[in-house]
């Protein structure tokens, strides 16, 4: 792994005091419902009728939107798929990649503990509309 997973309290941190900028890779859906302020939205996979389906351009629109030393935290709805997202954009070359635990809304255990609080239940600032140039769309045409 060539990447560090860091709680949300200290992603937050590392964008107000290092630089970093926050990639949620939620489905469309999940980030407008409700992201970190700020955050750009690169889904790695999209909600299909059938459920979640791959985003093939993913990576490529990650590396047209960052260079590859760009400060990222990546971060999804409770960590499964930003660890996945962090692997391939590591193996992808980029450098500066952190994975934020407990995504946004939070990790549980299989008896519903709470084993890693999110970014929503930290009470970090949210928002339900991307800044302009941060969504999708917007990035899928660079």
């Amino acid at each position: 792994m060539t990447f560090k997973q860091v709680g949300a309290k200290d992603a937050h941190s590392l964008i107000e005091n290092d630089g970093y900028v926050y990639v949620d890779i939620r489905s469309l859906p999940e980030f407008d419902a409700g992201h970190p302020k700020g955050a750009f939205n690169v889904p790695l996979m999209h909600m299909g009728a059938g459920g979640m389906e791959p985003n093939n351009d993913f990576l490529s629109v990650m590396q047209k939107a960052f260079t590859a030393d760009q400060k990222i935290i990546i971060g999804c709805k409770a960590g499964g798929r930003s660890l996945k997202a962090a692997q391939l954009l590591s193996a992808a070359g980029f450098t500066n990649i952190v994975d934020q635990k407990g995504g946004f809304s939070g990790q549980t255990d299989p008896f519903g503990r709470v084993v890693e609080r999110g970014w929503s239940t930290e009470s970090l600032p949210c928002s339900t509309a991307p800044e302009a140039g941060h969504d999708y769309a917007t990035l899928s045409r660079r």
